[in-house]
């Protein structure tokens, strides 16, 4: 049997870098698209969005895409600039690849689009969303409803198309578990702002093999919610990484004003929450390796480094 070739975007970052490790083991054949050429074992293809170029070859025998690709939501302050450049790395990238798909003779059958649970807004602090909601009315919410309507004109070409809105990823290797486990392991651990927002999460492996369930099932199209069935709050997620690195919370809450006054609007992230289901998932046949959080906090802490 002749493997599938799947092509993934924004394959450098968190996501994509271990979704790789585990396509090839699994027998794929994988290829990137990137924005510079990248010695390794794996083909790479270059793109340059603001110019409308994907390099030659690229999509050629190319079964599947996951789409990654997107500029980092907490890497850099949100400036006017920094908020167009989130918005259009996942706008214009999208469009790139359904007008190149639209244009140019292709095999592409899905592609499986990252999203995420930001599309619901922080409004409704005790309200569980699923996939039947509508979007929420701040910047973040803004920005997935947009990228999302991208991704859904790919489902025009007769292309399965699905789209996972991700919650907070944990690994050892970046991302909120890490942030907040370095002062934790310092003895200056504390819950933030109320500590009550409700964090909505995965396991960094749980959400690749999400992706690769997606891909194999045909019976998967439109949105899923990329969360485990238990969140919690920052305070449990707090505690929870104190117990496991056996370290003491002492210090009261970080207040959110304090927050704001450190990242300006950026606080938002982790100042508010939103409790997400993940029931659709579950029904359509996934199962989760670490649906609870002290199992999956553990994993990842207790590696080497």
């Amino acid at each position: 049997m002749i493997p599938k070739t799947i092509l993934i975007t924004g394959a450098t970052g968190l996501i994509g870098s271990r979704l790789t490790e585990l396509l090839v083991q699994k027998g794929y054949l994988v290829r990137h698209l990137g924005r510079k050429k990248r010695q390794g074992n794996v083909p790479a293809f270059v793109w340059d969005i603001a110019s409308n170029y994907i390099e030659e070859g690229a999509l050629e025998a190319v079964d599947s895409i996951i789409h990654l690709a997107g500029a980092g939501i907490a890497d850099e302050p949100w400036t006017e600039k920094r908020k167009r450049e989130i918005l259009e790395s996942r706008t214009h990238s999208t469009a790139l690849l359904y007008h190149t798909l639209k244009n140019k003779p292709n095999q592409v059958k899905s592609f499986i689009s990252a999203s995420a649970i930001g599309y619901y807004g922080f409004e409704k602090a005790e309200k569980v969303y699923t996939e039947e909601d509508e979007s929420g009315r701040d910047f973040l919410a803004e920005v997935v409803r947009k990228w999302e309507a991208e991704v859904d004109m790919i489902e025009n070409l007769n292309i399965r198309t699905v789209k996972i809105r991700v919650g907070i990823v944990l690994s050892e290797k970046g991302g909120a578990l890490k942030e907040i486990a370095k002062p934790v392991r310092l003895f200056a651990g504390a819950p933030l702002g109320s500590g009550d927002q409700a964090i909505s999460w995965i396991h960094l492996d749980d959400l690749c093999a999400l992706f690769i369930f997606a891909l194999e099932n045909d019976s998967i199209k439109g949105a899923y919610n990329g969360v485990t069935p238990h969140y919690v709050s920052n305070r449990e997620l707090t505690r929870c990484i104190a117990n496991v690195l056996r370290r003491p919370l002492l210090l009261p809450n970080i207040p959110a004003f304090v927050m704001r006054i450190m990242l300006g609007e950026m606080a938002n992230l982790v100042l508010n929450g939103n409790k997400v289901s993940a029931d659709k998932i579950v029904k359509a046949g996934f199962t989760f390796k670490y649906p609870h959080l002290p199992e999956a906090v553990r994993n990842l802490l207790a590696r080497p480094g």
